[in-house]
Formats: C-alpha cells, structure tokens, sequence
C-alpha cells in the first residue's frame, strides 16, 4: 500500500519511529540500524526523513515496518520468506545487522554471527542460511564485501594485508587461530586483499 513515507521526524527511538505526512502522524516499527540513520532530532528546524516501508497484516492488527534504504526493506522481505522468520525475528537481525553484513553472514554460513540477534537460536540461523544462501550468493561478492567491512589502507603492505585479513575473518566470527592457521596456506605476498579473503573463506567452508 506504502512504498515510502516522507515527512517531519516527530519522534524516534530504537525501535519506533512516527514520521508526520500531510498532518497524519505514520508510527513505524524499525531496526537499530535504521534508527542510526536518522536524522538529529535535536535542531531547531524540524528534521525530515524518509523511510521505505513494509505493511504486516495479522489477524490482530496491522503493523507497518520503516528502513532506512530499499536494501534493508529487500533484506527484510526476504527473511519473511524464511520459513519460521516473523517481522520480528527479521528486525532483530537486521538491528545487528546490515544488509551487507548479513548477506555476507548467509554467504559465508556463518551461523554464530546470525544467532546473536534477540530471538535467533542456531538452528533458525540455519534456516535462514540454507534456504537463502543460494539466492544471496548470486549477488554478493563476498570479498569485496568482506573487505570493506573493516577499514584498510590505500595500499597496504604485505604485513598490512594479512593483518586486514585476518581482521576481516575475525568479524565474521572466525578465531584467531583460524584466521592465523589458513592465512598462512594463502600467497599474500602478491594476491590482493579481496583475493585473500576469498581464497580463506573457500579453505574455511571445506
């Protein structure tokens, strides 16, 4: 019914957000990381924002959803379509998650990471990831992802490649050790940073 909402920020906090339209005040529930891309509500003018939206339609009521951008909705849509996955799980996750990230998560089979969410056991993060990661995997570029999820150097060492590595696979819930144990079967002298990480998470998922 509503693809977007635009209007005057009247209020926000982690989870809700009510967004003023034409004199109608919209409440949308959203995920932390929507909530940290709001605008300050703090100023003297009134802050705008715009959020895409999803409308739930239970037997109890309706529920409409906010994100910040058409990737998190997308993300959204598409744990709805797991099966067991509620609007809810879906907002814990994409709370811990970005879309980045957990399209990353589900490409990489990293379960832990997915479980962290409030509500999200293993075997729900597994389902997620099996009935998902075929569709993800076609759009993910797993490296280049993986690579821009932490900050690295315009042009790194052979020493400051490993150490990105090595900080990349720690985000995605590899130990140390792991990290340390495949990095050192992976020509980092010449390969790129992307190409490294690829090639440990190839030896990792064996």
């Amino acid at each position: 019914m509503f693809y977007y909402i635009s209007g005057i920020l009247a209020y926000a906090n982690p989870t809700t957000a009510v967004i003023d339209a034409g004199g109608v005040g919209y409440k949308l529930t959203i995920s932390e990381n929507t909530y940290n891309s709001l605008p300050p509500r703090h100023t003297v003018d009134a802050p705008e924002a715009k959020l895409f939206t999803y409308m739930a339609v239970r037997e109890d009521g309706i529920e409409l959803f906010g994100f910040a951008n058409e990737a998190e909705l997308s993300s959204f849509k598409m744990l709805l379509s797991v099966s067991g996955v509620g609007p809810k799980a879906a907002i814990s996750i994409l709370s811990l998650l970005t879309p980045e990230r957990f399209a990353l998560a589900v490409c990489t089979e990293d379960r832990k990471t997915i479980a962290k969410a409030n509500g999200i056991g293993p075997k729900t993060a597994a389902r997620i990831i099996l009935e998902l990661k075929d569709k993800l995997v076609k759009t993910t570029d797993v490296g280049t992802v993986a690579s821009a999820s932490i900050e690295t150097p315009a042009v790194p060492t052979n020493a400051g490649k490993l150490a990105e590595a090595q900080d990349a696979l720690l985000v995605l819930g590899y130990s140390r050790s792991e990290a340390l144990n495949v990095l050192k079967n992976i020509d980092t002298q010449t390969l790129g940073l992307e190409e490294i990480i690829k090639r440990a998470l190839k030896l990792l998922m064996k």
